[in-house]
């Protein structure tokens, strides 16, 4: 009844520190299987989807003061997802790892997005990892190593010298917190995408992995912001 009540504040237009209260104990509770099952429906899954902004396919992300919301409401579907098996159907029929890209896309050349960027990218892992045809959609149609390959480039702010070669700056610092966790995201939800590929069918496929390849030797090159992190990120 407490999901519901909170499921139902959260469905009208409120406050922007009201619905961060909201969805901050709404993610506390989505942590028991027990409290999920009555609220794991449609309607539910649709308000944090409206609220994560992964519905508006055209519209940017233009008021950092929403950018809380867009974290908070992108936790709770993780913790949803990944403790309900009636959630992993619903993300499938509501198309969830198409709107996730599309947002991963609005990320581009935008700042103060890396918290979005990177429970995102956590939650294309989970759908990739708890759903084959998640999977199959994101490898398939849904362009998924390339929008993957986008964004471990991006955390790891990769230049390119040639084509298939990465310039390596002995000097550069370590990448901060932040920018770890989403690279580490980002290699989660690529190894899942790409583990049914072995076989290589096209010239673009061709060109997508020596690229991911590249970007790759890059990564192990790259320190994080601690030891134990960066022992993570390789």
């Amino acid at each position: 009844k407490l999901c519901e009540g909170i499921l139902n504040i959260l469905e009208k237009d409120t406050q922007t520190s009201c619905q961060v209260a909201c969805l901050e104990a709404l993610r506390i509770l989505s942590r028991d299987k027990k409290v999920l099952v009555p609220v794991t429906t449609k309607r539910n899954m649709q308000i944090l989807i409206r609220l994560a902004k992964l519905d508006t396919a055209e519209d940017p992300l233009e008021r950092v003061s929403e950018f809380p919301v867009i974290v908070e409401a992108l936790k709770c579907l993780c913790n949803i997802v990944f403790n309900s098996a009636v959630a992993q159907k619903l993300s499938l029929e509501l198309n969830l790892a198409a709107m996730l890209c599309n947002l991963l896309e609005k990320c581009k050349d935008q700042e103060f997005v890396d918290d979005i960027k990177c429970f995102d990218l956590r939650l294309l892992f989970l759908l990739s990892l708890l759903h084959t045809d998640i999977r199959s959609q994101l490898r398939q149609e849904l362009q998924g190593v390339q929008v993957l390959t986008w964004a471990l480039e991006s955390s790891l702010s990769v230049r390119w010298m040639e084509e298939y070669k990465v310039a390596e700056d002995r000097d550069r610092p370590p990448l901060s917190l932040q920018e770890t966790d989403c690279a580490i995201e980002a290699l989660k939800a690529l190894f899942n995408v790409t583990l049914d590929s072995w076989n290589v069918h096209s010239e673009t496929e061709s060109h997508q992995f020596r690229y991911m390849a590249a970007i790759l030797r890059h990564c192990l090159l790259t320190t994080g912001p601690t030891e134990d992190k960066t022992e993570e990120l390789h």
